[in-house]
């Protein structure tokens, strides 16, 4: 079992509620904000020395849920202050942006890391698309075309042109070229069967960005196999990652107090403009098909439930260390994965308590889980 430490880069620092959108950013300071980036940088510098295998950045616009609205800043930050982990980029929102960008900007990581680079190729979420003016409806076609040209920029050595239904290019000839061959490790999410067929098409590692419930999740692991299969590829364990919250203490309490709270104020602070945003999305668009909004829209009532009923389905890590390896071995025995996304700044949980977490990980639940 390999596991990532993934990070949003919250701005915790404003208390206030809003449903507006977007969020005014007169509520952002420049100078907090700083301090923030820099300590949430040492932390995810942190997770080589605990026995991370990545460290991960994702992509958010205007919203004080996510600071990384260009993660691969953070990333070659990250390269530069790390020998080992994987910089895992999960990752660009490839149908809001120039896919050449993207290739080139991907190729600059891997070399500048010696190849350590794992190349997220995301749709994002619907605010997303509120965000950048881009229409909701294109955005499959846009991802598997961006992603069909990224691929071929990285791997083809002599120029070539693009005319596609979204994209066109008279010349392509990027530099640098990636070190990894034929082209870095691709990871693709799978929140919806449609996102779980592409991914297995192109051969794509899968991620379930939010384990719901272990039925769902099972049933996008087969159609991405399935998929997969039928494009000439055979998926491993190491080819499926699932994410999961995680809130350790030494103390069981402790734990669900600290996860209850933080899940609290992402709620309540962070998600609110957030979700007026996609309400409008998902109403007024087709980003998802008809059998998909329910459950998204239902989604943004999770936060309602307890962290004991979230025990109780399997679907986080919160606890002693004990108790974190049992629900680890449980998860794995479920979903049969091979990595496993480890989300621990939860809304506005303070960085001293996932230090501990941290430690408490790399010292009493890494050694007894590694070997699943």
């Amino acid at each position: 079992m390999k596991f990532a430490y993934f990070h949003l880069m919250p701005y915790t620092e404003s208390p206030e509620h809003t449903q507006d959108w977007p969020v005014p950013n007169k509520r952002f300071d420049p100078r907090t904000g700083e301090k923030l980036y820099n300590a949430y940088l040492d932390n995810m510098v942190y997770a080589e020395e605990c026995g991370f295998d990545w460290v991960g950045c994702n992509e958010h616009h205007m919203s004080p849920f996510g600071m990384m609205s260009n993660p691969n800043l953070i990333g070659a930050s990250l390269i530069q202050r790390t020998t080992r982990i994987k910089i895992a980029m999960v990752g660009n929102l490839i149908p809001l942006l120039n896919p050449l960008r993207v290739a080139e900007e991907y190729a600059m990581l891997d070399v500048l890391s010696g190849g350590r680079l794992v190349a997220g190729m995301f749709r994002g979420i619907p605010h997303e698309y509120v965000a950048y003016n881009m229409a909701p409806s294109e955005s499959y076609g846009r991802l598997i075309e961006a992603t069909q040209l990224i691929i071929k920029a990285w791997t083809e050595p002599e120029p070539f042109g693009w005319e596609g239904e979204y994209y066109q290019y008279r010349a392509v000839s990027i530099w640098p070229r990636p070190i990894q061959q034929p082209h870095p490790r691709i990871i693709m999410s799978g929140s919806s069967p449609r996102s779980a067929e592409i991914a297995g098409r192109f051969g794509a590692m899968f991620g379930i960005a939010q384990l719901k419930t272990f039925d769902d999740a099972r049933n996008l692991i087969d159609i991405y196999r399935e998929s997969a299969k039928a494009h000439g590829f055979d998926p491993k364990p190491e080819d499926v990652l699932v994410s999961l919250t995680l809130s350790l203490a030494e103390d069981a309490d402790e734990a669900k107090e600290t996860l209850t709270n933080g899940r609290r104020f992402f709620a309540e602070v962070l998600g609110g403009g957030l979700r007026t945003a996609q309400k409008l999305v998902l109403q007024k668009t087709r980003y998802y098909g008809d059998e998909m909004k329910g459950k998204f829209v239902d989604a943004r009532k999770s936060a309602q439930i307890s962290v004991d009923d979230l025990l109780d389905q399997g679907t986080i890590l919160c606890g002693t260390p004990k108790m974190v390896v049992d629900q680890l071995k449980h998860v794995h025995a479920a979903m049969g994965h091979g990595v496993t996304n480890i989300n621990m700044k939860v809304g506005n949980i303070p960085d001293e308590t996932i230090y501990k977490g941290m430690d408490l990980f790399k010292d009493q639940v890494l050694p007894h889980v590694r070997d699943l």
